[in-house]
C-alpha cells in the first residue's frame, strides 16, 4: 500500500502545482484588465480564439459542421452582424451569434471589421448614445435593441460607435460584440 501511495503522490503534486499556476495566471489576467479565460491561438489563422468578427454578406449559411457537405441549419441575412469565432478548422470558422446559435461558416464570408449589437437583451428599452464618454455629457441619440453599430474604439468602459445617422459614445456594457473591459483602438 505504501509503495502505491508513493507512486501516486508525484502525480498529485504536479496536478496541485499546475492548478496553482493556472489560478495565478487567471488572477494576473484579471488584474491586468483581461478576462480569466486565456485566449488561445487559432490553428488556421494564428489569431486569438475566441474573437469577434462581422459578416461580410447579406447571405451566410451556418452549417452543422466544417464542410459544404454538412447541412445548413440557419441562413444569416444581415451583413455587418457581429459573431464570435469560437473555433477554427482549415477554411472554416465555428461562430456563435448573440442568441447563442452556433455553427460553421466559410472564413471568406467573415470580416475583421468590428461591429456590435446594441443591447439585444433589452427588448423594448432604448440605449442612450452620448456626445462624450460620460453619463453627464449630452445625449445625442437613442438606439433601439439590435441596432448594428460600427465599433470605432473602446476604452474598457465606453465605446465610440457610429452607424446610419448616429455617432457617439455608448457604455460598453450595452453592446454585444465587444468583451467586458476590452480595449479597441
Amino acid at each position: 500500500m505504501v509503495a502505491g501511495t508513493r507512486q501516486i503522490a508525484p502525480h498529485w503534486n504536479r496536478v496541485f502545482h499546475c492548478a496553482l499556476f493556472a489560478m495565478a495566471a487567471a488572477f494576473c489576467a484579471l488584474a491586468a484588465g483581461g478576462t480569466a479565460q486565456a485566449d488561445q491561438i487559432g490553428s488556421a489563422s494564428g489569431l486569438p480564439v475566441p474573437r469577434y468578427v462581422s459578416l461580410k454578406s447579406d447571405r451566410v449559411n451556418l452549417r452543422e459542421g466544417p464542410s459544404k457537405d454538412h447541412r445548413t441549419i440557419w441562413i444569416f441575412q444581415r451583413a455587418g452582424l457581429p459573431v464570435e469565432i469560437t473555433a477554427e478548422f482549415e477554411i472554416w470558422r465555428k461562430v456563435r451569434d448573440s442568441e447563442g446559435a452556433e455553427g460553421w461558416v466559410l472564413h471568406s464570408l467573415l470580416s475583421g471589421r468590428r461591429t456590435a449589437l446594441v443591447a439585444p437583451w433589452k427588448k423594448g428599452i432604448d440605449s442612450i448614445l452620448y456626445s462624450k464618454a460620460s453619463l453627464k455629457s449630452a445625449p445625442v441619440a437613442k438606439l433601439q435593441p439590435n441596432v448594428i453599430a460600427s465599433v470605432r474604439g473602446c476604452d474598457g468602459a465606453w465605446c465610440l460607435v457610429s452607424g446610419d445617422g448616429f455617432d457617439g459614445f455608448i457604455q460598453q456594457s450595452n453592446l454585444w460584440g465587444v468583451y467586458p473591459n476590452e480595449k479597441i483602438e
